[in-house]
């Protein structure tokens, strides 16, 4: 019997933050909640960051999340941004280490996309529909940023049960062939 895991998707920002949470099980995964933080109202850098840091302290509380899945800051015009993301993303990530997680995994913002819906570049509404088929649920179109964090926990539970996409960029099928000599008859 393949253990469960509950893998938590955050999609890190300052302005919004989303989380989105699946129960995997071997192949099968089942939708089990997810949210927004807004943070729009306050202006304060440092107390956006204790938000994030008590929010996700609060949802690891709640569902003990064993891997967390997160997105990584991408390089766009302004690197002030890249900074902010990625003290929302440290913020995100020391709250669930701290309360249990075992492993935490990066994702490059198209990277979710492309394995929910096949298309990097897909819209959020798509992932939304893309994730309700997926999952058998409806999702509410007010949380787009929520849903972006469900597709990244849900991008890793298919990374993490696909040996291919484990080795990809580490030698592929030959080297995958070579760590694990029992899989050859």
């Amino acid at each position: 019997m393949t253990n469960e895991r509950i893998i938590l998707g955050i999609d890190p920002g300052t302005q919004l933050l989303g989380f989105g949470i699946i129960r995997s099980q071997g192949k099968k995964a089942e939708y089990v909640d997810m949210g927004v933080l807004d943070l729009r109202k306050e202006k304060d850098a440092y107390v956006k960051l204790k938000a994030i840091y008590d929010t996700i302290s609060e949802v690891c509380k709640s569902y003990h999340p064993t891997e967390l899945a997160i997105e990584s800051p991408f390089y766009g015009k302004n690197a002030q941004v890249v900074l902010k993301l990625g003290r929302a993303q440290g913020s995100a990530m020391i709250a669930a280490l701290e309360y249990g997680v075992k492993s935490v995994t990066e994702y490059a913002p198209r990277k979710a996309k492309e394995v929910i819906v096949g298309n990097g570049a897909a819209s959020k509404e798509q992932v939304q529909m893309m994730l309700e088929k997926q999952l058998g649920v409806k999702l509410e179109s007010r949380h787009l940023d929520a849903t972006d964090a469900l597709a990244i926990a849900l991008c890793h539970h298919f990374q993490t049960n696909n040996p291919v996409a484990a080795v990809k960029g580490k030698g592929g099928w030959e080297q995958f062939l070579k760590d694990h000599p029992e899989r050859i008859k």
